[in-house]
């Protein structure tokens, strides 16, 4: 089980630094593990943990990465593709029938299966779109991120990208769903009103129950694919949020991943978790 540095007698500084270098290992790994060297397009994420990703890929050198273009989910992996050297590319360009090799993201909270939160960046719909684009998805996180089920650890909710003029309705229907307290998220300290998306869109946070997995609804007697007072199984919320009317994105990531179809797989085939103890646990699609 993840250990918590809230359960050490650890300095917060240290603690801090501790987390810091755990990310780093897993990345490191990650990139060691499913960056071939013949591969030529390649997908880099959001967040904390993609910076180390791509300092991996830059310590491989010229060698290995002259060949490969890199394609960002928004404007923080831009710059650090540029920051590192790298080609950079956008997947508008990505030709017609081609994917990329792989994709390398972080992610707010994984469960047992692999399911993903993410967009606690507002970055979720470009992040969708480079994951699903690729062969296979990479998630490189921290040992913090681990959960048995989503919604368990990241209380802040399910992030959903919507339409400004459709945020009202939206919420309304949220609370339908049994979401607890869903709220649009608000701008940068300082600034007045929403948050807005690369694509001009708000996002919505919406907390739910932890949600259950297929295994959790045959032992509970919630049937898969259906919602039981506010409780819901991770395929089930993901296919009725999706279909709302406004809703452009939502931030789960579920479904299948690259060993089980051909294209536009939305799970990883691998997470690797920085552990307080300075290893790194990985998590596999074979795994499951």
């Amino acid at each position: 089980m993840a250990m918590s540095t809230s359960d050490s007698a650890i300095p917060v500084e240290e603690q801090a630094k501790l987390v810091e270098a755990s990310k780093r290992l897993a990345a490191f790994q990650a990139v060691k593990e499913h960056l071939d060297p013949s591969y030529t397009r390649v997908g880099i994420g959001s967040g904390s943990t993609v910076v180390y990703v791509v300092d991996a890929i830059a310590a491989l050198g010229p060698g290995v990465t002259a060949g490969m273009s890199f394609y960002p989910t928004g404007a923080q992996s831009e710059e650090l593709i540029e920051a590192a050297g790298l080609r950079l590319q956008y997947i508008s360009k990505l030709p017609a029938g081609t994917q990329l090799d792989v994709a390398f993201d972080g992610a707010d909270e994984v469960d047992d299966d692999l399911n993903l939160i993410k967009g606690g960046g507002a970055c979720l719909w470009q992040e969708k779109i480079v994951a699903a684009s690729a062969k296979k998805f990479v998630c490189v996180a921290d040992f913090r991120k681990l959960s048995p089920r989503l919604g368990t650890s990241w209380k802040k909710g399910i992030p959903i990208e919507v339409l400004p003029m459709a945020a009202p309705r939206v919420l309304d229907e949220l609370k339908r769903m049994g979401s607890h307290n869903p709220r649009v998220r608000p701008g940068l300290p300082g600034k007045a009103g929403a948050i807005v998306t690369d694509n001009g869109m708000w996002i919505i946070d919406a907390p739910f129950t932890p949600l259950h997995l297929p295994k959790d609804s045959a032992e509970s007697g919630i049937r898969a694919g259906n919602e039981d007072n506010g409780v819901w199984t991770v395929d089930a919320l993901a296919d009725r949020l999706i279909k709302i009317p406004g809703v452009a994105e939502i931030g789960l990531f579920y479904g299948s991943n690259g060993l089980q179809v051909a294209s536009g797989a939305q799970k990883p085939v691998a997470a690797y978790f920085g552990m307080a103890d300075g290893t790194v646990e990985v998590k596999t699609a074979d795994d499951l």
